[in-house]
């Protein structure tokens, strides 16, 4: 063929065996069962699945059985073995299980092209891919399934993953009626569910000489948005609670050590009659007054919905940023390799992170230098309020940095204080509108505080990573409902109780529940600096400096110093809420942007205090991808026997050594000091863990393609399932 003087061509051969058949030959006909929980039952299954292994794109993977229950989808494989059992394990949740919850999109393949699949189906595909909000991505072939089988699966995953649903028909409301009655599980988390609760954060914070208790929920009789029991200043009367169903008071967040203040606040609708609107600013005229006066501190105002991205924003910037992760295989990850920066610098998902995290800053200026109470305002005061009041609480206060304070933390500001987690993930499929990843947002923030000052922290990064998961296991309620109000009526029903009595959810805070103590040891930081108890002229010398960190080439912030802190916002307020100008406010003025930077440069200039303030790192690159959570999926990102796996796993081999030396010089004390040894366990061989540990356990070889991009392309196979022109994956009309 060379010496005919015929056209070089596209390689020839073809292959009449399918991939499938050159790695299996024949399914094995073994019987497996899924493995249910209390209250789930199997509604549909299909033998002879194929699943690819995504990674290396080479279309090889295993037959199984794919099935779908009230709770998860699960891929059963007949090959599985105990040595592919992965070292950090969900009890829960498998490796190869996906809670209805946690499916974010559903395509089918026809004749090589993807489509999004939704509502009834005409015809059925011969393969499926399931898009994950936890950013993993499952391949099946039906191919080799029997036709009734595939209409059964495929309409029984659609159905129960994709349409809108009653709230009661949740597995949560299954799983909790059916499940054996166990211990509460809250351990030291402060849940903020009794009068109790609210009183002791008060005294912990010295918060309980200008602030108070109130009762007038109960019942919910105000409004069934707050909770049963909230703080607010001693100088607001009942009366006030009570006149506008909580609106336009100030709630009580946190105390600072200098007595300043963090408060939040239910705005009034914007758009109202002249007559209700002249009232309401009447009303909050005297609400302002009043805590203007000692003993409280002069009070500055922020409305969030102006000073920071919309939910919409967020929502589109973070649904572009996740196309990112979600690959198909090998090629299609190089293939956005060489656009990668300005892909990830046009989804502005870390310009968002950036200026939330300047905003927290912002407030922590005031309450600490200008010890000046700081009112956050927002329409419900659930969402970007519940951001900013649990970042600064993060950054000024060392009890939220420990595991169980920043557990109560996220119970007082979002669970007990209103966030709508039903609605903004999403967790019906009723509508899109209302979903906005706010509660990731805060995880992204508080793990850039983490990364850039680890020894601060009790908890890890995987502690943040497995929280971020437990938004789509529908067996805790703590992020299934919208309110307190919504969570205890949907337990007073007569048909919700048990022959054991009324049933009680379950709380996510029981990490028992999904992890055994081994796996559970990776949520604890090993290099945790506890807070010394040290005398008063020992304090100030016990400071720390941090290092500067690698970062990922990322281009200049786009942090913009013109807005003064509260300008615009402050004088907007005076004139559309209250009406007049009160001269106790503080109105701020051009000045102020320097007084941010000097309070910021003169912070980070000094070493750092792990037990005091501490202030991230928003300049230039310093804001980073959260690697753990969206690359753990992905081979190709991972850095064999790398990463700060491979350092901790070095340093707690030389702490152990010193930890048995010591036990020999001291063997009556030998149990009390080896109890922690392990804390960290199975970091042998650091040379084999992925920079992804524990999520991604052993590097897979996988070679980027030598030839260019372009190239490689043309050369690809063409049963290749992503084409270039999907718009699912292609983002490259969002850059210039």
């Amino acid at each position: 063929m060379l010496g005919s003087g015929a056209r070089a061509a596209k390689p020839s051969f073809v292959s009449y065996i399918s991939p499938e058949e050159v790695h299996v030959k024949e399914p094995i006909e073994k019987e497996v069962n899924p493995h249910l929980l209390p209250g789930e039952l199997l509604l549909c299954e299909a033998s002879t699945v194929y699943k690819y292994i995504q990674e290396d794109g080479s279309n090889r993977g295993t037959y199984g059985k794919l099935v779908c229950t009230n709770f998860k989808i699960a891929f059963l494989d007949d090959s599985a073995s105990d040595d592919n059992e992965p070292q950090f394990k969900n009890k829960i949740v498998g490796e190869n299980d996906i809670t209805l919850q946690c499916v974010d999109q559903i395509y089918g393949v026809y004749d090589e092209k993807k489509k999004l699949l939704t509502g009834q189906l005409r015809k059925y595909p011969e393969k499926l891919i399931i898009y994950c909000k936890d950013l993993r991505v499952f391949n099946f072939c039906l191919r080799y399934t029997k036709e009734e089988e595939v209409k059964r699966i495929v309409s029984g995953i659609l159905h129960h993953s994709q349409t809108p649903k009653l709230l009661k028909r949740l597995f949560l409301f299954s799983y909790a009626s059916a499940a054996p009655k166990t211990t509460d599980g809250r351990n030291q988390t402060v849940m903020f569910d009794t009068l109790e609760d609210w009183r002791g954060e008060l005294e912990r914070t010295k918060g309980n000489v200008k602030y108070k208790v109130v009762t007038t929920n109960e019942g919910y009789v105000v409004s069934d948005k707050l909770p049963l029991y909230f703080v607010v200043p001693i100088c607001v009367s009942e009366e006030s609670i009570l006149k506008y169903e909580g609106r336009g008071i100030p709630i009580w967040c946190w105390s600072c050590h200098n007595g300043a203040a963090l408060l939040k606040m239910s705005a009034f609708p914007k758009e109202q009659d002249d007559i209700a609107s002249q009232t309401q600013k009447a009303f909050l005229d005297g609400i302002y007054k009043t805590i203007s006066k000692p003993p409280y501190e002069l009070l500055k105002m922020d409305d969030l919905s102006s000073s920071l991205p919309s939910l919409q924003d967020i929502q589109t910037a973070y649904t572009k940023f996740k196309q990112l992760f979600l690959i198909d295989n090998s090629t299609d990850f190089w293939a956005t390799d060489v656009k990668w920066f300005s892909l990830l610098e046009s989804t502005n998902w870390l310009e968002i992170i950036r200026r939330v995290l300047k905003k927290a800053i912002e407030v922590a200026e005031c309450l600490e230098r200008q010890q000046t109470n700081v009112l956050l305002i927002e329409e419900s005061a659930t969402d970007l309020c519940c951001v900013i009041s649990s970042l600064v609480q993060v950054m000024m206060d060392s009890y939220s940095r420990t595991k169980s304070g920043f557990q109560s933390l996220i119970q007082k500001e979002w669970v007990i204080g209103g966030h709508g987690f039903l609605d903004r993930c999403n967790h019906l499929h009723k509508s899109d509108k209302e979903e906005a990843p706010v509660f990731l947002l805060l995880l992204n923030c508080v793990w850039q505080l983490v990364q850039q000052y680890p020894p601060a922290f009790e908890f890890t990064e995987t502690y943040l990573t497995v929280l971020s998961d437990s938004l789509y296991v529908p067996i805790f309620s703590t992020f299934f409902f919208n309110s307190q109000h919504q969570k205890d009526t949907s337990m007073s029903g007569e048909s919700l109780k048990t022959q054991s009595g009324p049933f009680r959810f379950l709380t996510v805070w029981d990490w028992s529940v999904q992890f055994d103590p081994k796996a559970q040891a990776f949520l604890n930081n090993p290099f945790y600096a506890e807070k010394p108890k040290l005398d008063k002229s020992q304090r100030k010398t016990a400071r720390f400096k941090h290092q500067r960190q690698l970062s990922l080439p990322l281009t200049q912030g786009k942090t913009s110093m013109k807005r003064g802190f509260f300008r615009e916002e402050t004088d907007h307020l005076i004139k559309n809420i209250l009406g007049k100008t009160i001269g106790k406010f503080i109105n701020s003025s051009d000045e102020l942007p320097n007084s941010f930077r000097e309070f910021y440069d003169s912070w980070h200039s000094k070493p750092v205090d792990y037990h005091g303030l501490l202030l991230p790192r928003i300049d230039g690159p310093e804001i980073k991808v959260w690697a753990q959570r969206y690359l753990r999926w992905i081979p190709e990102a991972q850095l064999h026997g790398g990463g700060t796996i491979a350092t901790t796993a070095k340093i707690l081999d030389l702490m152990e050594e010193v930890r048995s030396l010591q036990e020999k010089m001291d063997e009556e004390h030998s149990q009390a000091v080896s109890g922690d040894v392990h804390s960290v366990p199975m970091l042998r061989n650091s040379s084999r863990l992925s920079s992804l540990f524990p999520f991604a356990l052993l590097q897979r070889q996988s070679v980027k393609p030598a030839l260019p991009t372009s190239t490689w392309k043309d050369l690809e196979d063409e049963d290749d399932l992503v084409k270039r022109d999907d718009e699912f994956v292609d983002l490259s009309s969002d850059t210039s």
